[in-house]
């Protein structure tokens, strides 16, 4: 996800902090020598190439609100195709070859190094449903997953359903969105992405005979659903353009996509879309999702004509979610209630609220997540004191279960698997020092079922390591939790490496679960922290609303208190601290770049949302018009001023910045490549300093990055290698 605007004309003067330069003619080389083309504190001494400059052609930036001048605005070539922008972008990945040389070595034993630490041939928890066992397994030195199943027991053949490395094969990015088998089980379809644009092709395999039938649906969303007869499929087209999910249609086995038919079309694109079926399997559901509100629409699974109809009409600020338990349907909602309560309707009376009643009531110290419906109990994720814990109340009346833990800093997630009489709930424990571990916890007797836990090669010892769970005082007042990791050999004296890392966006929770990335800076003395900050939902609807729109600000301002108070605590040296967030959280990133520079010894932003208020001005680029309830509508003055003020890009000014590493992919459709590739290039013309500015495009990645189990890491290793240079580490 990335996700955002002044009422008078800016001069090319106030965006360069300076007076305006002369300016090169369209078609002008772009690489020319930089006076201060860098040479990194405490780098070992060596010719360091000229960094890459981008031409300045001035482009005015229109609004209802005002013109600003973009220099860099020739950077966006939607087509991907633009022989300058490509030799541009050619020139950044070579100078970064170039600058980080040194530590080529370096960098393919972390790579090794990380990759070490996965298990060759790990394999998902296998799941029951309609008579097989279903799983995912991997095969040693392979980067995609093998779908199979074993009819009846595990000790059954294997069935092998789909294999993604055979699929990969000739592509330099693919990804599988979803598999599913049709209620009989004879056929399985799929989505597949083999540019990283998110635009997927679904197609279905015979399983009896493994050829794929003709059906082949384009430019559709990843999720899809089977309806009850097997032979027909419900899924969401994506605009071309927009890529925003604006149509669902019906396909019928061996029609033409052009003959399917429309089940609906939603007319107002600040919604979200997506398909799904009940546990019970007897409805579908068609969920549209906003920032602020929610509409639910079902129809019975086993319905020829899939006439949906809303679980309840849309309302303003009104959010719900939907499962159904017999003839009723179970509602997560906000009516009534910021933080959420779960409440019960009969089907046929649920668009009228009064039907509606409690099940688990609000209450204003925690957060309702989500929730699974069974037979004997409902299960409920959700997040109190900042943490997220389940909550299991049985249907006959009996005592609420909170499943304990024995951390300071822990994640309990429900993890939803078929089968709606099951005495079971699968959950996955984790922390930042604990693998993902899985169980399966049995309501009638309290029994926890150890089913799998993640194996992190390599010696790794959760024992060696400590987590905390700290409370910083922000500016405002405000307690913003922190959870931090360390060694028991790692002295907190106020000489550590403090690596710090937070998301702070859409509401999304970013909880302290297990990153075996981390263990290769923890076992070489970092502090790891994550900033719980404002415009993350742990501690509540209220963190949220106070994180985002006209108080985005508290989200930037938040992470530097953290900083501050870590340093202060002695968690950290002040001149060795590190800051990392990807898409949103690359516009935290950004703005603390702006706004507190000298906080931090080196910034990594990972495909960053840096260009604000550009960016949201355009409805034409994917996801913008989505988003106007996170940001605001810079076609309002109020929030285009707000925007405006801290947007990374619009911010950038004559001061000295830290070393920085900018991650992008060229084909991102969250957030478009040239957003970080402009800011990149204006901070290059701009900034003061001689600290290293390296910016990686992948060429064939999209928003997620590389694609396969193992490739990603190369991205990390250059990470690490990076932050290691900055502090003269060799190894």
């Amino acid at each position: 996800m990335r996700k955002i605007y002044l009422s008078m004309s800016l001069t090319c003067a106030a965006l360069l902090g300076g007076a305006c330069v002369p300016q090169p003619q369209r078609g002008a080389e772009i690489v020319v020598p930089h006076p201060s083309a860098v040479n990194a504190v405490d780098a070992p001494a060596a010719v360091v190439p000229a960094a890459p400059i981008a031409a300045k052609k001035p482009y005015a930036v229109s609004s209802p609100n005002g013109v600003r001048i973009d220099n860099y605005y020739w950077l966006r070539d939607d087509t991907r195709q633009s022989g300058e922008m490509l030799n541009y972008l050619k020139a950044e990945n070579a100078y970064r070859d170039a600058v980080m040389a040194p530590s080529r070595a370096l960098q393919q034993k972390l790579y090794e190094e990380l990759i070490g630490r996965i298990k060759p041939d790990d394999a998902s928890v296998p799941v029951y449903e309609h008579g097989y066992w279903y799983y995912t397994r991997f095969i040693p030195g392979q980067d995609y997953p093998i779908y199979a199943r074993r009819k009846g027991n595990l000790s059954a053949a294997e069935e092998i359903m789909l294999d993604g490395n055979a699929l990969a094969v000739g592509h330099e990015y693919f990804q599988i969105g979803a598999a599913e088998v049709s209620r009989d089980g004879r056929l399985l379809a799929y989505t597949e992405d083999d540019i990283g644009r998110r635009q997927y092709t679904l197609k279905i395999k015979d399983l009896a005979t493994g050829t794929l039938l003709q059906d082949s649906l384009t430019n559709v969303e990843p999720q899809f659903v089977w309806a009850a007869d097997s032979k027909t499929l419900l899924y969401v087209e994506k605009d071309p353009v927009t890529l925003l999910s604006v149509r669902v249609h019906k396909h019928q086995l061996g029609a033409q996509q052009s003959q399917d038919v429309l089940v609906y079309e939603e007319a107002d694109h600040s919604y979200y879309m997506d398909v799904g079926m009940s546990r019970s399997e007897k409805y579908l559901f068609i969920d549209l999702q906003s920032t602020q509100q929610t509409e639910v629409r079902y129809a019975e699974a086993s319905d020829p004509q899939l006439r949906f109809k809303p679980v309840l009409a849309r309302e303003a600020n009104l959010e719900y979610h939907v499962d159904a338990f017999g003839d009723d349907f179970i509602i997560r909602t906000n009516w009534q209630a910021p933080n959420f309560r779960i409440m019960r309707t009969p089907v046929a009376g649920s668009g009228d609220k009064r039907n509606w009643r409690d099940v688990v009531g609000e209450r204003p110290d925690v957060l309702v997540d989500d929730f699974e419906v069974s037979q004997k109990y409902l299960a409920i994720n959700e997040h109190s004191g900042g943490l997220l814990q389940l909550r299991l109340r049985p249907w006959d009346g009996g005592q609420d279960v909170v499943i304990d833990s024995g951390e300071p800093a822990y994640s309990m997630t429900l993890v939803h698997t078929p089968g709606i009489d099951s005495k079971d709930v699968r959950y996955v424990y984790s922390s930042l020092i604990t693998p993902r571990t899985t169980y399966d916890y049995e309501m009638r007797t309290g029994i926890k079922e150890l089913k799998k836990t993640e194996a992190v090669l390599g010696g790794y010892n959760p024992a060696d390591f400590v987590t905390q769970y700290l409370h910083a005082t922000a500016r405002d007042g405000t307690q913003i939790p922190v959870s931090v990791a360390y060694a028991k050999h790692t002295a907190l004296d106020g000489s550590a490496p403090l690596y710090q890392y937070a998301y702070g966006s859409y509401g999304i929770s970013t909880d302290p679960v297990f990153r075996a990335n981390w263990v290769s800076l923890l076992q070489r003395g970092f502090v790891v922290a994550i900033a719980h900050v404002r415009g993350g939902q742990e501690l509540g609807r209220q963190w949220f609303e106070n994180g985002r729109l006209l108080h985005k600000k508290n989200t930037f301002t938040d992470f530097i208190d953290v900083t501050e108070f870590l340093v202060k605590q002695r968690y950290g040296a002040e001149d060795r601290v590190f800051a990392e967030g990807g898409s949103a959280g690359g516009l935290l990133i950004g703005a603390v770049a702006n706004m507190a520079p000298q906080a931090y010894r080196g910034i990594i932003a990972y495909v960053p949302f840096v260009d604000v208020v550009t960016t949201m001005l355009d409805e034409s680029i994917p996801l913008t018009s989505n988003e106007f309830d996170q940001w605001g509508n810079p076609k309002q003055k109020i929030y285009y001023d707000y925007m405006l003020s801290y947007s990374p890009y619009d911010n950038v000014r004559a001061q000295d910045y830290p070393a920085m590493l900018v991650i992008t992919g060229l084909w991102d459709s969250q957030v478009q490549y040239y957003e970080p590739a402009k800011w990149v290039a204006k901070l290059r013309a701009t900034k003061t300093d001689r600290h290293p500015l390296v910016f990686s495009v992948n060429m064939a990645a999209g928003h997620g990055g590389m694609s396969g189990r193992f490739q990603r890491y190369h991205d990390t290793a250059l990470e690490y290698a990076f932050i290691f240079r900055e502090l003269g580490i060799e190894e």
